[in-house]
């Protein structure tokens, strides 16, 4: 079944992320805010993967000295999807 969730970002430029997933699938993400060319090329690796490899692959990133990053908070966003299947 497919599902769009939208998700308000912590401690990044992006502000806000929308996630379309059909079974357990990434189907499309979109970005508000943030470095467009880096959110564009992210989004065009992330689309048709399993929501599992995106967390593994992104979790953890950093951006500068802050804590978190796009791709991290991606990770985070498809988290939360995982945790209400």
């Amino acid at each position: 079944m497919e599902e769009v969730i939208q998700y308000r970002t912590q401690g990044t430029c992006c502000q806000l992320m929308q996630v379309k997933v059909n079974d357990g699938i990434l189907i499309d993400a979109d970005f508000i805010g943030g470095c467009n060319g880096n959110l564009k090329g992210i989004k065009e690796l992330v689309k048709g993967m399993k929501i599992e490899d995106v967390i593994t692959k992104l979790s953890g990133i950093t951006c500068g000295n802050k804590p978190t990053s796009c791709p991290d908070q991606l990770a985070k966003c498809l988290s939360q999807v995982l945790q209400k299947q």
